[in-house]
């Protein structure tokens, strides 16, 4: 496979670490002077730019949370002046306050760069056709595929997410070579391919790039047999820079880390230590060229572990093992983020509910992920088994897809029907392989 960026790629570690340690040094310079909001919590911490003379030093750096990204909503990080902004990005949907990515002509030139490493892993050249069904818009995913293939010299099919008919009619008519979407989608994808009687077989369709939901080696070997491809697995976040973060090459072992341009530790959830390589805990990454929207230690709530064994592809970056889980209750659904707290201010505010329900995820003979929330209503509800029991399921649904964005299936039930605990609620029942 081709190596887009062989001098950042295959560089020696020494190399490596010297980079790293001047720009984590220009990027503590850059948040301390422009930055109120890290100039307040560096000093806090008894750190400043001078405190960083090693890259273990970086450990003297407060961690970012995801909470501080929205609390400083909309231009609270920003790091630049705006008048040097080129494309604002946003998270898909935690909450109602969504988290900001801002880039500015250089975060995109990066961006482009990442991008483009990453569709090279999965055989992608000039020339090639790349069909773009993540989703277009201030979700990151869309325009992140769209900038790494304009930087290798591909051919875009920028069709976005949806429309399935018409996804397998370009993939066939303009000869896709590389699909780049959600992996339960893709599966989706073959199913209706085998439905339309095309056989992905005889199409050009040769590779694609995963991601923005967890899947598992099983669902890996399920897309492979049934597009007939190469399926790789891409990490990114848009709290980062969007997809480019993190991907696979032909080994599958792993995925190769961007580490001069995103420097990344293993730390102790619980106590913040950090962890030698090969051990579990939470991935944690600091930005270390980014201009528009820089973040110091932002800790990712993804569970893995770094891998420094040598990859026989020839690149050196280190790799992270695919994501073991979260460490909280976030939920990914058809690649938008949800909480469970999310679903119970929804149910709270319909009149005619209890306070216990359940969410069962799971996926469905389509392989899409399917949500089913099964709410608890007040007894003389439940007993009306007609337009009542009707209109409330309606308006729960109806309620969930606004705040949301996902259709889910509401099951009313009787009261005192759900298990109760006398410890944590089980709000989850996760039912998906992964």
């Amino acid at each position: 496979m081709p190596i887009w960026n062989r001098d950042a790629e295959c560089a020696s570690n020494e190399a490596r670490q010297a980079l790293q340690l001047a720009r984590l040094q220009t990027t503590v310079e850059r948040v301390y002077a422009r930055v109120p909001f890290y100039r307040e919590k560096l000093d806090r911490a008894g750190a400043n730019p001078d405190s960083i003379t090693c890259l273990k030093d970086i450990a003297k750096l407060p961690f970012t949370v995801k909470d501080e990204l929205r609390q400083t909503y909309p231009y609270g990080l920003l790091a630049c002046d705006r008048s040097e902004l080129v494309e604002i990005h946003t998270s898909s949907g935690t909450t109602g306050t969504p988290v900001v990515g801002a880039y500015t002509e250089a975060d995109l030139d990066l961006w482009a760069d990442v991008m483009a490493r990453t569709l090279s892993m999965a055989g992608c050249v000039k020339g090639d056709t790349v069909q773009n069904g993540y989703g277009y818009g201030m979700f990151t995913g869309g325009l992140g595929v769209h900038h790494g293939a304009r930087r290798i010299g591909a051919n875009i099919l920028p069709i976005s997410s949806g429309n399935t008919r018409r996804q397998l009619m370009v993939m066939r008519d303009f000869g896709a070579t590389h699909l780049t979407c959600t992996p339960s989608y893709s599966l989706f994808l073959a199913e209706s391919a085998l439905a339309e009687g095309i056989d992905l077989a005889e199409l050009p369709l040769r590779a694609g790039c995963f991601g923005a939901e967890p899947w598992s080696e099983n669902m890996r070997v399920e897309i492979e047999a049934k597009l007939g491809i190469s399926a790789h697995d891409i990490y990114g976040l848009t709290e980062l820079i969007g997809p480019g973060v993190a991907a696979e090459c032909e080994c599958k072992n792993g995925q190769h880390f961007n580490e001069d341009y995103f420097y990344p530790e293993i730390i102790d959830p619980l106590t913040g230590a950090v962890l030698p390589d090969g051990e579990k805990g939470e991935l944690v990454i600091t930005s270390l060229q980014r201009e528009g929207t820089p973040l110091l230690r932002y800790r990712t709530r993804d569970i893995t572990f770094l891998m420094r064994e040598p990859c026989a592809c020839g690149r050196t970056t280190v790799r992270i093992h695919r994501l073991l889980g979260r460490t909280d209750d976030l939920m990914i659904i058809r690649g938008v983020n949800c909480f469970p707290s999310q679903i119970e201010n929804v149910l709270m505010r319909i009149e005619g509910t209890q306070p216990h329900y359940q969410i069962v995820i799971d996926r469905g003979a389509t392989h899409l992920d399917e949500i089913e929330v099964q709410v608890e209503v007040e007894e003389a509800i439940f007993s009306d088994l007609t337009s009542g029991m009707e209109s409330l399921r309606k308006r729960i649904h109806d309620e969930l897809k606004s705040e949301l964005g996902i259709s889910a299936h509401i099951k009313l039930v009787e009261p005192r029907s759900i298990p109760r605990s006398e410890g944590k609620a089980k709000r989850i029942i996760d039912r998906r392989s992964i």
